[in-house]
């Protein structure tokens, strides 16, 4: 049994940035688990389709569970072979994704198909599905709903990091993180006078209460 995952989304740029911004994902904050990226093979086709072969290497932190299913000495590290069709007369970008190792623990299978959007002007949709097995007798179930859990988490991951990559574009990115950090800075110091200023009523109003004199015998 095969877990299946699909959902569609409406990015906010036009297909062609997009399409710029997808060869541009990496590094960006939001996939550290992403390690290496290398193109293994590129070509123009007579249609004037480019196709690519990328060779990435993930990391994933495996739960404890996990553990047993790996031998001690067998790298932790993923290989993903992506393969990708740009079709500049449809407008479309279709990507397919698949791991190379640990195939008997988990197999990924991911689609992606970017598309310019027919309905909102300077929009794209895409529609994003995935087929999550597993081979380990008896664990399989369990492990393909991990596997499910997160697939999901990291394609948000992977849709933020492609939104930075957008902004980048646009030479937004840094300006962002400029801006969020001033005012995390902001907000903390107002939090640090507020506090300061809480503390030092307190103390007024203690020193402000009249001392019972001392009785000695």
């Amino acid at each position: 049994m095969v877990k299946y995952f699909c959902n569609s989304t409406d990015i906010r740029s036009t297909w062609d940035h997009v399409v710029s911004a997808f060869w541009q994902r990496y590094p960006n904050p939001f996939s550290t688990h992403v390690l290496t990226e290398d193109v293994v093979y590129r070509e123009v086709t007579a249609d004037q389709r480019l196709l690519s072969r990328r060779l990435l290497t993930k990391t994933n932190r495996l739960p404890r569970w996990a553990e047993r299913f790996f031998p001690s000495g067998m790298a932790r590290c993923v290989y993903i072979l992506e393969d990708s069709i740009v079709d500049p007369v449809n407008r479309s970008l279709t990507t397919y994704t698949w791991n190379l190792n640990h195939k008997t623990l988990m197999s990924v299978e991911e689609r992606c198909i970017f598309r310019e959007s027919a309905e909102q002007p300077a929009s794209t949709q895409l529609k994003r599905e995935a087929w999550i097995s597993s081979g380990i007798y008896g664990f399989s179930r369990p492990i393909q709903e991990f596997g499910l859990a997160r697939f999901k988490t990291n394609q948000v991951k992977a849709m933020k990091g492609l939104e930075y990559a957008l902004s980048n574009l646009h030479g937004e990115a840094r300006q962002r993180l400029l801006r969020d950090t001033v005012k995390d800075a902001s907000e903390k110091a107002k939090e640090a006078a507020f506090a300061a200023t809480e503390k030092a009523k307190t103390l007024a109003s203690a020193a402000s209460v009249p001392q019972k004199p001392q009785q000695y015998v």
